[in-house]
C-alpha cells in the first residue's frame, strides 16, 4: 500500500478526528465550537485538525480572531475514489506472495525426497497438491497411462486417484477409453 494511502487511514484512524469529519461535513467550525461539541481541549482538537489538514481533508480561513476550519468534500471524495481504485487495490498486494498457501500446504503434505505423506482430504489443500504435481508433466505433451503412473508414483503410491483429482480438476486431459493424458 503506498505512503500515502497509509497516511490517509492513519488520519482516518481515530475516533475524534472521525467525528471531527462528521460535524465539519455539516457546517465549519472553529477549534473552540469543536472543542465544546466534542468536550476535549482546543489544543487536542488543533492537533487532529493537522493530521486531516495533512492529508488534504479540511482547510481554514480566517474570520477575524478565529480560524474556521472546513471539510473539502472534493478532496475526500477524489481521494476515497483514487484508493479504492483497482489499480490502487491491485497495487497494494504488489509484494505478496500470492503462492504461499500452495506453498505451505506442500511443504506441510510432502517428505524431504518430495513424495506426498498422505493425500490431503480437505479440498483447497488438494488443490494446492494438484497444482504442483501437475507440474511434473510438460505442457501439450501426450503421456500413456503407464508413464502417468510412473510420475504420479514419485508423488504417493495411489496413482489412479491422483489421476482421477488432476483430471476432474481440469488440470490434465485424458482421451476416452484408456488413451493419452495431457496437460495444456
Amino acid at each position: 500500500m503506498s505512503e500515502e494511502a497509509v497516511a490517509f487511514f492513519k488520519a482516518l484512524a481515530d475516533a475524534s478526528r472521525l467525528k471531527i469529519i462528521g460535524l465539519l461535513a455539516q457546517q465549519p467550525y472553529s477549534v473552540e465550537e469543536l472543542a465544546a461539541l466534542l468536550n476535549l481541549k482546543p489544543s487536542t482538537v488543533s492537533h487532529h485538525l493537522a493530521k486531516l489538514a495533512q492529508v488534504g481533508l479540511v482547510s481554514a480561513r480566517t474570520e477575524s480572531y478565529y480560524n474556521v476550519y472546513q471539510l473539502d468534500e472534493k478532496a475526500l471524495e477524489s481521494r476515497s475514489r483514487d484508493l479504492f481504485s483497482q489499480e490502487n487495490l491491485a497495487a497494494s498486494i504488489v509484494d505478496v506472495d500470492a503462492d504461499a498457501y500452495d506453498h505451505k500446504v506442500i511443504a506441510d503434505f510432502s517428505r524431504k525426497d518430495g513424495s506426498l505423506k498422505t493425500i490431503p482430504a480437505q479440498r483447497k489443500k488438494l488443490e494446492a497438491i494438484l497444482r504442483h504435481i501437475v507440474k511434473a508433466f510438460e505442457p501439450n505433451k501426450k503421456y500413456s497411462e503407464k508413464q502417468v503412473n510412473e510420475i504420479l508414483g514419485r508423488y504417493h503410491e495411489d496413482t489412479a486417484s491422483l489421476r482421477r483429482e488432476l483430471v476432474g480438476n481440469k488440470l490434465m486431459k485424458r482421451e476416452g477409453g484408456g488413451g493419452d493424458y495431457w496437460r495444456e
